[in-house]
Parts: C-alpha cells; structure tokens; sequence
C-alpha cells in the first residue's frame, strides 16, 4: 500500500514518460535494471535523457526539465558549457588517448595543489577509484591496518568502504557504536571487520572507537559536508576535533571531498578552516569528465611508485579529463562565479522554508554554499540515526510532484541533495520556489493509501 498521491503521481509520470518506458524494456534485457548505476534506478522504470543544455535536461519523450541535481553535484558548470565544449573539441582533434602524460597535466597538478592548499596530486578517473586508492596509501604510509569512516557515509562502492553506508535498523548496532555492516553481499566479513564505522557529529563516541585500536588506525575518512543522508552539516568542533584525533593516533585525516570539492572556492576543508592530510576530488573538478584526484600533504605521495606503493591505469589524467580541468577552473568554479551560485541557492533555500511553513508541511531544510535538502522530518538531521526518521516516501511525493511539472528539484531521495550550478538565473530559482508552490499542499496533512499498485 503506498500514498494515493504518490500512486496518482506514478500514474502521470506514466503517462508523460512512454518513449523511457519503451527503452527501458529493452534494456533491461541486457542491463539489470536497464541502467548501468544503481542510484539511477526509479519506479516504475528510469526516464531515459536524450539532450541537456545549460540549465535544461530533455528525456526521450521530448519533455523539457529544469534541472537542480546537475548530474549528481557533478555539474557547477550547467550542462554544455561553451567552455568545456570548446576545451572537448579542441582536445579531440589532438588525441584522446597517449598512453604518457600530457604536457598540460603538470599545470592541472599545480593548480589543484595551490587552490586547495595541498602538496602533491595524483589523477584518477572517478571518486571511487580514489578513495580506493587513498586508503590503501594510508596503510602503507602509516604500517596501520584500520580504517574509520562514519554511519552514513559513501565513499564509492569498492569493498573497504561500503560498510556502514545505509544499515537498516536491524543491522546497525548501537547508536555510540556502529557494527560494521556490510551494505550487501560480496563484502568478505573479515574485510568488513578492518573498517570501524562511527557517528557523524559524535566526537566522544568517535574517539572512544578509535581508541579501541589506537595504535592500528590508518585513516580517519569523512566528508566534511555529508551528502549521502542529505545534506548534514559538521557541529562546531567536530572536524577539528577529528584533526586532533588523526594527529593522536598517528592516523591521516581524509576529506573525501567527490562532492564538496568544487562547491567552495578551496573545497569543504576551507570553509570549514581545517587541514586534511588527504584530499580526495572529482565530479565538478572537471564537469562532465571523469577525473578524480587524490591530493596530499607534500611528501606523502612519494612512497608511490613502482615495486612501492602502487597507483596506475591507463585512463588516469586521460587529456581530455584534464582539459576539462584546466577550463573548469579558469572558467567555471571562480571565486565569482560560486559566490553568484552561493547567493542563489540561499534565496531557494529560504524560498523552500517560506513555502513549506506557510503550506503548513513539516520538514527541515539544511543548506550551505551551492547545495541544500529537505528533509520531511520533525527535527534536523546530524547523523545516520536522525536520518532514518525521514519520511522517505513524502520524499519521493516530493520528487515525482516536481518531476511532472517540468523540475528536477534535486537528487533522486531522501539521502540526496539540490545544487545550483554557475549558470543557473533567479528566475530559475523563482520557477523552482513556483513548481514548490503548486506542489506543497499535497505534501502536507496525512499520509493516505491506496488500493492503485499496477503502476509501481
């Protein structure tokens, strides 16, 4: 039994959506849930994208949306930048692929090590393949053989970390002291066992964790901003603290920053005014290209090399990835160009306040920088826990409510999160807060339910 709105809205994204409900019967023969990423699986089925444009998506049935995911956070830039279009087309005509460095890649490096305040650089190709990566440099640096990471937190689906990401219930254990739960089959238990989880926004309980292994902690890894429960903000007091305890233990603090990096000038560690020992960065670094790269401390990436720590693939600073690079950060995530972005996301974010408190809609809205949430709960969300009282299916009502009427007001979820990007317009944020408006008053009251499932 679901909501009778949400049913009601299945039925109408039905209606609006038959050419994606065409391809996804045909690729769901080849591709398990006929997508090739869990997060962009939908019900009934996923709408299929045919063109994007600047601040505009179309799907396959030639309905136009207004976009504020932006690709998962991955796009500051907007869809097509001219740029990044100009920087692609140039770089095409001189090869794809060397299989040796490019000569520009030396200037990527340096401008990520001097914005972001690190040392040294090494480029892969997605988040995940650097956090991967990152924590096996942290153990061979250190000679220690744990990893802590936080309740909630996503750090790329590669075995040493996903465990604690979204744990029922059931699974978790006690609030102060996460099990270390793997999120699905396929994770080896004594894998599992090596990565502590802790409470995001609980320092005691974190230190107290910790400590358990205090001479065997490699790295403390955690998102400054978490964004996989939302949008969670750090506590005063607990990233520093974190600071302090990697110091103790003689552990590397990382930021993994994949989503945080390119929404503030100098990432999630300046805004929040504390030094990682790693910094972890992709999406929007490049807008559209894939490209991670895990920057630390200097001297610490000089035990990476053959017969020593081992880093390699043959698409790592591929030159069309660091092309994107150097435009994305000439061009796209400026000083100025966030600063406008940063003014615009608090006027959506106060607008979504204003509207959800006049139509009389219980929820929560944290946002900061480019990106915010809302959360339909009666309380802020600080940890894995807060979150799990989200009314993820008012989330969702939410999500298919705006969808219809021609926004993509945010991320797919509960656990996902809106962001504006550099060429987004008030009058973009006016037709988001308008679509918010005609949509709030079905968000509001009890749930009801319905007998109408053919369609989910």
């Amino acid at each position: 039994m679901i909501d009778a709105r949400l049913a009601e809205a299945l039925q109408e994204y039905e209606r609006r959506t038959p050419k994606s409900k065409a391809i996804w019967n045909h690729a769901k023969i080849w591709t398990p849930l006929g997508v090739h990423s869990n997060y962009r699986s939908l019900d009934p089925y996923p709408f299929y994208v045919h063109r994007a444009s600047r601040v505009s998506l179309w799907d396959a049935d030639g309905s136009e949306y207004l976009d504020f995911n932006m690709g998962f956070g991955g796009l500051a830039s907007g869809h097509a930048h001219p740029k990044l279009v100009e920087a692609v087309s140039l770089q095409l005509e001189r090869g794809s692929l060397y299989g040796y460095e490019w000569e520009k890649t030396p200037e990527a490096a340096e401008k990520i090590c001097r914005r972001f305040g690190m040392g040294q650089v090494r480029f892969s190709s997605t988040g995940l393949e650097a956090t991967h990566h990152a924590m096996r440099i942290a153990r061979a640096v250190t000679g220690h053989r744990y990893v802590v990471k936080f309740e909630g937190g996503y750090h790329g689906s590669h075995d040493t970390l996903l465990v604690g990401v979204k744990p029922r219930p059931e699974a978790a254990g006690p609030a102060d002291k996460p099990r270390s739960a793997p999120a699905g089959p396929g994770i080896l238990a004594e894998v599992a066992e090596r990565t502590r989880v802790a409470p995001f926004n609980d320092l005691e309980a974190t230190r107290a964790i910790c400590r358990e292994h205090a001479d065997d902690v490699a790295a403390i890894i955690v998102e400054p901003i978490p964004m996989n429960m939302g949008f969670v903000l750090p506590e005063d007091g607990f990233l520093p603290g974190l600071r302090e305890l990697a110091d103790e233990l003689g552990a590397l603090l990382v930021f993994d920053e994949i989503k945080t990096g390119a929404k503030y000038p100098h990432g999630g560690a300046g805004r929040m005014n504390v030094r990682p020992d790693v910094m972890l960065l992709g999406k929007s670094i490049a807008c559209g290209a894939p490209l991670s790269a895990i920057a630390t401390k200097a001297g610490l990436l000089d035990q990476v090399g053959p017969r020593k720590i081992a880093h390699a693939g043959t698409f790592n600073s591929n030159p069309i990835s660091i092309a994107c690079c150097l435009a994305t950060l000439e061009h796209v995530i400026t000083e100025e160009n966030l600063a406008h972005a940063a003014r615009l996301n608090a006027r959506l974010a106060k607008g979504y306040e204003e509207v959800l408190r006049d139509h009389k809609v219980t929820a929560y809205v944290a946002a900061d920088g480019v990106s915010g949430t809302v959360f339909f709960s009666d309380h802020l969300v600080r940890d894995w826990r807060s979150f799990l009282t989200v009314d993820g299916e008012r989330s969702m009502l939410y999500f298919y409510l705006c969808l219809n009427k021609g926004v993509i007001p945010s991320g797919t979820g509960a656990d996902e999160q809106w962001t504006v990007s550099v060429v987004h317009t008030d009058r973009d944020v006016d037709l988001h807060l308008e679509t918010l408006e005609e949509v709030a008053d079905q968000l509001s009251g009890p749930l009801q339910t319905s007998e109408i499932e053919e369609s989910v």
